[in-house]
């Protein structure tokens, strides 16, 4: 069954990367010069107060475009193929430097005793490490944690609740 993931997870990675790349902006001090054109279009990466974003906060921000929670389903710790996108913008930001750092914070809804709860939180947490692994990301850039039920991202008890709060969410540090 573990097999069966991890090829899964490497043949949607490899999917992946034969699919055409977004294009991505050039901030203005790399361009090349040339003459005869403006550049009206404002495409620019920037910040709330307009200055053209670094290189690192680009590619953070394009990491967490994509989302940094992970969805489960019940009782499950496996990532689902709708997830390997979001897991593999990650793996590409954290590959981008060696002092790069991420908090895996797994989760669970209510169901089930407080005990089998962090467990869960936390082989949901050690597969998205093992995913973020499979592609390249060293182990002493992840720390994982599990909260459980105990951090819940909405209070109900139904199954649309529920789905919201068996999650892993990516957390970097600042």
């Amino acid at each position: 069954m573990r097999v069966a993931q991890l090829l899964l997870i490497v043949l949607s990675g490899l999917a992946l990367a034969g699919c055409p790349k977004k294009p991505q902006t050039i901030p203005e001090s790399q361009m090349p010069e040339q003459a005869g054109t403006t550049d009206t279009g404002g495409s620019l990466d920037s910040d709330v107060s307009g200055s053209v974003l670094s290189a690192d906060e680009a590619a953070l921000q394009e990491a967490q475009r994509v989302g940094t929670v992970i969805y489960f389903d019940y009782d499950r710790a496996e990532i689902k193929p709708e997830f390997v996108p979001i897991v593999a913008a990650h793996a590409k930001y954290l590959n981008g430097g060696a002092n790069r750092r991420v908090r895996l914070e797994g989760h669970s809804d209510e169901r089930g005793s407080r005990e089998y709860n962090i467990g869960l939180g936390e082989r949901r947490a050690q597969a998205v490490r093992r995913a973020l692994m499979l592609q390249g990301v060293t182990e002493a850039q992840i720390t994982t944690v599990s909260y459980g039920e105990e951090r819940p991202a909405v209070q109900g008890s139904d199954e649309s609740a529920y789905s919201k709060n068996r999650r892993v969410e990516l957390v970097y540090a600042r």
